[in-house]
């Protein structure tokens, strides 16, 4: 997770986008809507796990290049 931290302690990226990010990420685990029940043993943990990695893909493909380069993604 030292790329996250890195990511929203870094001036090199607006706080419009710190803000819409990690308000995107709390939110989506706050509120209780799940498209696959978390009651479903294994498959309800799906949902959350993509939602996650696609919240991760974004904010990496707006990080600065030299973000990127020193995490080498």
């Amino acid at each position: 997770m030292p790329f996250l931290r890195d990511f929203f302690l870094t001036n090199q990226v607006g706080k419009g986008k710190k803000i819409l990010y990690a308000g995107i990420a709390i939110g989506y685990f706050l509120f209780p809507f799940d498209i696959i029940p978390d009651f479903i043993l294994g498959v309800g943990l799906i949902d959350d796990v993509t939602v996650a990695l696609i919240i991760l893909n974004r904010i990496v493909k707006e990080a600065p290049v030299s973000l990127r380069e020193k995490y080498s993604l």
